[in-house]
């Protein structure tokens, strides 16, 4: 995997450089826990913290016209966003009574759809940068492409596939975790897919640690910690690398840079990867959907598949 990435995906990096990106793995990770194990944990990472940030620290780090790029619309948004979800969560899984009202359980899909058409919108931006031959646009490099379109397609494709938002619950056990049990796999590798293009096609020179550790982060704990709760852990390692980005934006250019290869064809195979899996999820969902007649904005849609089953066994 590693000569793959350094060779094709990424520059040569040392020993160093992946020991700091595996440290970095494992901090999402372990900060991710941190957030999830207490009520008091995910208020000083998510509401707390964030506060004195804002004031103290953001307006200075994250100043519009930054030498890193941290000043623009994107990331202040991303950031809110992002933070927004992590206490919607906590909301859902702490308090019953909130849990159990349909609008409440709607805007976790409607956040996850904002962040993704958020993204989307961003691929199409740089598309229309014409940066053929890569360049810096706001202090991040660029190089445009039909691939910003093939991902852009790819990220919409990933919106209409969200499902079966109705069914989720907190889990029974001490931790209370956000369960989505009908966000399975094959959803969460496309996601993944996709999000990794996005960041490798516009945010490429950082992509090694906000595309491949942070979707790894919360995909891990997903497979291995705890299922059904992909979009909590996906809010919580997101929100967590936005606000350290935010603080020291500095990292992935001066103080531990892994670059792309600024190869096109890196560029375009990669988002054809991404466009090909989501749109097999679309086609499989939509078949779904037609032979079972079922309606997608109500029903959940794969409560017949392993997958569901044995998270709803395990949480509920």
């Amino acid at each position: 995997m590693g000569v793959y990435l350094m060779g094709i995906l990424y520059q040569a990096t040392s020993f160093a450089g992946w020991a700091i990106w595996f440290f970095v793995l494992i901090s999402l990770m372990a900060f991710n826990e941190f957030g999830r194990s207490t009520k008091w944990g995910g208020t000083v990472l998510f509401i707390i913290v964030p506060i004195i940030l804002t004031i103290f620290v953001w307006p200075t780090t994250a100043a519009p016209g930054n030498e890193y790029g941290t000043g623009n619309w994107f990331n202040w948004v991303k950031t809110y966003s992002a933070l927004a979800g992590c206490i919607w969560f906590m909301a859902i899984r702490y308090n019953p009574s909130f849990a159990k009202k349909k609008w409440a359980l709607t805007v976790p899909a409607v956040i996850l759809a904002i962040n993704i058409l958020e993204a989307s919108f961003r691929d199409f931006q740089c598309y229309t940068y014409a940066a053929w031959t890569g360049t810096k646009i706001n202090n991040l490099w660029v190089m445009s492409g039909p691939w910003n379109i093939m991902n852009g397609i790819a990220g919409l494709l990933n919106i209409i596939t969200i499902c079966g938002w109705l069914g989720i619950f907190a889990s029974k056990d001490r931790t209370k975790d956000m369960i989505w049990p009908d966000m399975i796999w094959p959803w969460i590798i496309a996601y993944d897919l996709w999000n990794f293009a996005y960041t490798y096609n516009c945010i490429a020179d950082h992509s090694f640690y906000c595309g491949l550790a942070l979707l790894l982060s919360c995909t891990i704990p997903t497979f291995f910690i705890k299922r059904g709760a992909w979009l909590q852990h996906r809010a919580h390692t997101l929100a967590l690398w936005i606000m350290f980005v935010m603080t020291v934006p500095q990292f992935a250019d001066r103080i531990a840079p892994v670059p792309t290869t600024h190869n096109p064809t890196a560029f375009f195979i990669v988002s054809l990867v991404a466009l090909i899996a989501n749109a097999v999820l679309a086609i499989y969902q939509f078949n779904k959907i037609r032979k079972n007649k079922i309606n997608p904005l109500k029903d959940e849609i794969y409560t017949d598949t392993k997958a569901y089953k044995q998270v709803v066994e395990e949480n509920k």
